[in-house]
C-alpha cells in the first residue's frame, strides 16, 4: 500500500502534470524529457501501489441540492484507524482523516436533501452504526475554494 511507497522526483512530476487528469502522456512526457513509456509505467506503478488515483472530480458548489459538510468525531477507543475505515464505508462519506487535536477524526459528507439525504439523515442512517463516537461536530461548507470531490451518492 502507499505507506511504504517512495515516490521519487520524476514521478513527483508526472503527478503534477496529472493534475489535469486529462492531458495526454506525450504532452507530460515532452515537457519532461521523458519517453511516453516512462510516463505510462510509471502511472501504472503508481496507480498499482495506491500512491495515485486519477478520478473526475466535481465542485459540490455546482451540484443542485447538496450540500457539503465536515464531521469531526471524538472517539472513545484508541483504534482510529480501524474506525476511520468503517466511517468511510458510510453513505456520503467522501474521505475520512485521522488527525490530532480536539477531535480524533474528520470526515467529508456530500448530502443531498432534495433527494431524501439530509444531514439529520447522515445521522440516524449512517452514523449510528459507528460504535464508540463520544462527540460530533459538524460543520456546513457555504462555499468552498478550490473544493473539488468525487460524486458519491
Amino acid at each position: 500500500m502507499a505507506d511504504s511507497v517512495k515516490i521519487d522526483s520524476t514521478s513527483l512530476a508526472i503527478i503534477k502534470h496529472l493534475r489535469d487528469g486529462r492531458k495526454p502522456y506525450s504532452i507530460i512526457a515532452e515537457e519532461l524529457s521523458i519517453t511516453e513509456n516512462t510516463v505510462r509505467s510509471r502511472v501504472n506503478k503508481l496507480l498499482g501501489d495506491g500512491v495515485l488515483e486519477i478520478s473526475g472530480l466535481v465542485n459540490p458548489d455546482a451540484l443542485p441540492g447538496h450540500q457539503m459538510i465536515l464531521a469531526t468525531l471524538k472517539m472513545s477507543t484508541v483504534e482510529l484507524g480501524k474506525k476511520a475505515r468503517e466511517l468511510s464505508m458510510l453513505r456520503g462519506v467522501i474521505s475520512v482523516s485521522v488527525v490530532t487535536g480536539r477531535y480524533d477524526l474528520i470526515a467529508y459528507v456530500l448530502l443531498h436533501p432534495a433527494e431524501g439525504f439530509s444531514l439529520l439523515d447522515f445521522f440516524s442512517q449512517e452514523l449510528s452504526k459507528i460504535e464508540l463516537i463520544q462527540n460530533i461536530e459538524t460543520f456546513v461548507v457555504y462555499e468552498g475554494i478550490d473544493l473539488a470531490v468525487p460524486y458519491v451518492l
